[in-house]
């Protein structure tokens, strides 16, 4: 796994996944294509973007991993964001252009107050500058030409909110919520109520579902060299974790590797589960309803692709 191979070797078949602690000011695909170099691994991919200004949290799956990358689209997300008080911005952040300014007149407990009011299911207007997609266009490619389009809120769910203490005119904001909340939106309708807008200056993923910022690395260890990027590497299976897993005697493995349903004990309750034979870690098999565990995605270099 070493980065420092000839511009035209052969990418390597490395199978698992990194909790890389991306630095602000990069790109998610920017995190994920300088983490496959440091590993010099053909295939990746993500587990859904983290905006460039944000750090933190970012699950990235090489080769095989990446077939349950989408296991994590749907988890809880946990941030520490820094919201300014009395500025607003043309994209919620600090890298926008500033739109207005307006006197911070506002304490401690009037903040906390207001905050506690987003706690539960809310409705969001998604902003201009973010990736959702219009007639095949991000809507940040439509902001960045001036254009506004009408966009309908949403609903998200706020897990829980909590904010720290007025410092000058910003304060730390704690929110762990559902997919599909816009921080940056959030801060913008605190500032709102307040009466004096507000922006984001920074933001930090801590956690999505069971995965925590202490568990993940920096750009600075993987840099480091092979072998603290062989310890950073996790199981193909990390995603799917949650999921019971289910050993396989060998020749029901071979079946099962052909595509075949086989009858096994299964955990009770279960409905889908990681599969193993001898330790290796065959990929993900679902009850079917005659109780037999039928293949669902399965790990090409075991299963003979």
């Amino acid at each position: 796994m070493s980065a420092q191979r000839p511009a035209r070797a052969p990418r390597l078949k490395v199978d698992g996944v990194v909790l890389f602690d991306k630095p602000s000011g990069m790109s998610s695909n920017g995190a994920l294509q300088t983490v496959r170099r440091l590993y010099w691994a053909a295939k990746g991919g993500h587990t859904g973007t983290l905006d460039p200004l944000a750090s933190g949290l970012l699950p990235l799956c090489l080769g095989e991993a990446t077939k349950f990358s989408q296991m994590l689209l749907d988890a809880d997300k946990t941030y520490l964001a820094r919201v300014k008080l009395g500025v607003t911005t043309t994209t919620g952040d600090a890298e926008g252009e500033v739109t207005s300014t307006r006197p911070v007149v506002t304490d401690d407990a009037q903040i906390a107050e207001v905050v506690a009011r987003f706690e539960g299911e809310i409705d969001q207007v998604p902003p201009m500058y973010s990736a959702l997609k219009r007639d095949g266009k991000a809507l940040y490619e439509y902001a960045r030409e001036g254009v506004t389009l009408e966009r309908a809120p949403r609903r998200v769910t706020i897990h829980r909110i909590g904010c720290g203490p007025l410092c000058g005119d910003e304060f730390d904001l704690e929110v762990c919520c559902s997919k599909g909340t816009y921080i940056r939106t959030l801060a913008e309708d605190i500032g709102e109520v307040l009466g004096c807008g507000a922006h984001l200056v920074g933001l930090r993923r801590t956690a999505i579902g069971p995965f925590v910022i202490d568990h993940a690395v920096s750009l600075e260890v993987l840099e480091s060299g092979e072998q603290a990027r062989a310890d950073a590497l996790r199981p193909a299976d990390l995603l799917a974790s949650h999921l019971p897993a289910v050993p396989l005697a060998p020749d029901a493995a071979g079946s099962f590797l052909h595509g075949q349903s086989v009858a096994v004990p299964l955990p009770p309750g279960a409905v889908e589960c990681r599969v193993f034979a001898d330790g290796r870690f065959l990929g993900l098999g679902r009850v079917d309803p005659d109780g037999r565990l039928a293949p669902r995605r399965l790990i090409a270099s075991v299963a003979g692709a």
